[in-house]
């Protein structure tokens, strides 16, 4: 792909100098694609009983389905369907912010459980498979938010968004800071998002499949801290 065939949407002076640098990284893009098939493959294989009765939990404990599928802004800001384990109650999407809280009433008590340990996220090894997403990169955003990026942040969407980044550690307790009272949308939007995305385009100025290992080993380190 060429930067003009990019959406115009992206297609900004602030993006082309990423483009550029991915362009001399896709060495190592093509192992990193081959690690994400490789090593989801695995994961799945060895945790499908454990998810087998985490499901089975999920339907126990509430109504509704066991897979939340929001949409969200993929590479090349192409919507996907992310899948999730679902953590709130059916519909939740339509009673409230696509932001959740601490508190937020719209959580399932096994919800909870969830969402502490980030059980929710493993669903997207899926997505990994299915090319959508890949094990580390920029998570994945609500339309209305990738809307509010700032231009260079555009950039991060020409890599495959990720189930875990370094984003994702720095804010692991993200539903805390839009719980500090204010309107949470503009906290996310006005100080969280920006904090994010240039943490994403630092990941993004040295890819590799080593530091990817690390990154996932630093998530895991952060969940269980």
């Amino acid at each position: 792909m060429t930067f003009q065939q990019l959406p115009l949407e992206m297609q900004k002076p602030e993006v082309a100098p990423w483009f550029q640098l991915l362009q001399r990284q896709r060495a190592h893009l093509a192992a990193k694609r081959v690690f994400d098939i490789t090593a989801s493959l695995l994961i799945l294989l060895i945790t499908s009983p454990f998810f087998l009765l985490l499901a089975a939990a999920i339907k126990i404990d509430s109504r509704g389905p066991v897979f939340y599928r929001q949409v969200r802004v993929g590479r090349y800001g192409e919507d996907f369907r992310i899948f999730k384990f679902r953590t709130m109650v059916q519909n939740a999407d339509k009673m409230g912010l696509a932001l959740t809280t601490g508190h937020d009433p719209r959580i399932t008590r096994m919800g909870r459980l969830i969402r502490k340990l980030r059980l929710d996220e493993f669903s997207q090894l899926l997505n990994v498979l299915r090319g959508d997403m890949s094990l580390v990169g920029p998570r994945p955003e609500v339309r209305k938010y990738v809307d509010a990026y700032a231009p260079e942040y555009w950039a991060t969407l020409l890599v495959r968004p990720g189930v875990t980044a370094p984003s994702s550690i720095a804010f692991r307790n993200e539903d805390e800071l839009l719980s500090k009272g204010g309107d949470p949308e503009a906290i996310y939007i006005n100080e969280i998002l920006p904090k994010k995305c240039s943490l994403n385009l630092e990941y993004m100025k040295k890819i590799s499949v080593f530091r990817d290992i690390g990154i996932m080993f630093q998530t895991v380190a952060a969940v269980l801290h």
